[in-house]
């Protein structure tokens, strides 16, 4: 039996955009490689960013070193939300891997949503450990865990 290059079998009533096989060539490995190249730019983001709270810590009498704590998720959900939210519906790892995050509805994906899809992600990823990619083998469309939940999936941009 001869494989079809579509998707449209698995999942009816997706837009036909999403149906082709050559938007999803190679995103498993590029999804690893933005991923990795989010993680340096937040990484980057998280120094002017903590210079501000360690000023603001001694402006207060070090009351302001309390949000030390919570600096790495807030700088992160930022992150996220400005650019996986935003018109281009990808962050700057992701189109830097020319990836883009889509729903399967067909509308756009807005900053709450790519907040809960990140957030997703790291909750899957803490109690699965880096296991979770073992979901794209299987799952039509290379989506994992979050995606599948949320109903998005990421293709290749460039395509």
């Amino acid at each position: 039996m001869m494989r079809s290059n579509t998707y449209s079998d698995v999942t009816p009533g997706l837009q036909g955009s999403l149906d082709e096989a050559r938007l999803y060539d190679g995103v498993r490995s590029r999804r690893v490689l933005a991923f990795c190249i989010d993680y340096l730019i937040v990484g980057l983001l998280l120094v002017p960013v903590s210079i501000i709270v360690a000023l603001l810590g001694v402006i207060t009498l070090g009351l302001g070193w309390v949000l030390f704590g919570v600096l790495g998720p807030i700088v992160a959900i930022v992150y996220v939300y400005t650019t996986l939210g935003s018109a281009r519906q990808a962050t700057w790892g992701m189109r830097a891997m020319s990836l883009r995050l889509e729903r399967l509805d067909g509308g756009r994906v807005e900053g709450t949503l790519a907040v809960l899809h990140s957030v997703l992600f790291w909750v899957a990823n803490g109690l699965l450990t880096p296991l979770i990619l073992l979901v794209t083998l299987f799952a039509d469309r290379k989506r994992t865990l979050h995606d599948l939940l949320l109903g998005t999936v990421v293709i290749r941009a460039d395509r």
